[in-house]
């Protein structure tokens, strides 16, 4: 093979003009990153102005939250490619290479993008908002604290932050317990077979009467739920407000227990008798 020399001229034109090349690629690179930090403090005061337009407007936090996170996934997007674009990186090749690598973008990112139209479901159809205690099919449940564009936060009575696609959840069962404002409840209540039924559901009745809590205009009913295989199986029902609800149901279930116990009515336990035959 002939191996080709390199003209010195060349190397020595290179070496002359590299410093100037490097002091233009150095200050790019700067004025990329100071239109960096400039357009981060655009994007957020943007964001700032469209919060407070859209709370003014009463809109749903949730909506309000999931609005931001997609006009600021969008706009670091545009934000990018323009500083891209400011370093030589022709845009229009990167839109065409996009375009032509969108296939495969959306068999990658398919999860992700179930879970933004799961994200917009929900925003539109609203099956539950900011602040409402929810359980879905899996049985997560929690209090939710914002709706994301990709996910759904929910904190549990412990504190502990559960973070749900959003995909899964609009196509799932959802149970909201704080939609409607009034909840019923059913306390089961045994008593033992030697017990008089009338008095024990007297006993009951009253103290869903006298409780604060249980709204009298509401169904108030004490019945013969079941006959058990240890006891008579009562069923206390009662209506409160959704906010009341689990208080309401704890003083009643234990202020229930003291009651019969003073009419002197006894609450079964579950016992095995075992015979001994003597040979």
């Amino acid at each position: 093979m002939i191996e080709k020399e390199m003209d010195p001229g060349v190397i020595e034109q290179f070496l002359s003009e590299l410093p100037e090349k490097a002091f233009h690629l150095g200050l790019r690179v700067v004025l990329a990153g100071l239109a960096f930090v400039i357009g981060m403090q655009l994007v957020r005061l943007i964001r700032s102005i469209l919060k407070k337009a859209l709370h003014k407007s009463h809109i749903d936090d949730s909506a309000v939250h999931f609005i931001d996170s997609f006009v600021k996934f969008s706009m670091y997007f545009v934000l990018i490619l323009m500083i891209a674009s400011g370093l030589g990186v022709d845009a229009a090749s990167i839109l065409a290479l996009l375009g032509s690598a969108s296939v495969a973008v959306g068999l990658a990112v398919q999860g992700s993008l179930s879970n933004l139209a799961g994200g917009v479901l929900l925003l539109v159809l609203k099956p539950f908002t900011a602040g409402d205690y929810i359980k879905d099919g899996q049985g997560n449940e929690g209090t939710v604290e914002a709706v994301d564009i990709f996910y759904t936060q929910l904190v549990t009575p412990d504190n502990r932050m559960i973070v749900l696609p959003n995909g899964t959840l609009a196509n799932g069962t959802i149970t909201n317990f704080t939609l409607r404002g009034e909840r019923r409840f059913d306390i089961p209540v045994a008593i033992s077979y030697k017990d008089d039924i009338k008095k024990a559901k007297e006993v009951i009745e009253r103290i869903l009467r006298e409780d604060a809590c249980v709204l009298q205009e509401r169904e108030i009913a004490v019945f013969v739920d079941s006959l058990g295989d240890h006891g008579i199986n009562l069923n206390a029902r009662g209506w409160a407000l959704t906010a009341d609800f689990w208080p309401a149901k704890w003083r009643i279930t234990e202020q229930i227990k003291y009651a019969l116990d003073e009419a002197g009515i006894s609450i079964p336990y579950w016992q095995m008798d075992v015979h001994v035959d003597k040979m």
